[in-house]
């Protein structure tokens, strides 16, 4: 997500608290917040995806690929 995005996330914020939002911005908001949390959320999966782990034995296991490709629950 650009700076930019997140300044306008944070505009509408700030005016949501002091005036209200029109329908329109209410639209733009959510959706500014959900790109955000879809953001996060495929950044997260791709720091988990990265981490090796060392075995008592001495092996190295990836658990991005141990784990990974498993398909969320919910």
């Amino acid at each position: 997500m650009r700076d930019e995005q997140i300044e306008r996330i944070n505009e509408l914020y700030r005016k949501s608290q002091a005036e209200g939002l029109t329908e329109a911005e209410k639209k733009e908001q959510a959706l500014l917040r959900k790109q955000f949390v879809a953001d996060v959320r495929g950044n997260l999966t791709a720091q988990l995806n990265n981490i090796d782990m060392v075995n008592a034995d001495g092996t190295v296991e990836n658990l991005g690929e141990k784990y990974g490709n498993k398909k969320r629950l919910s």
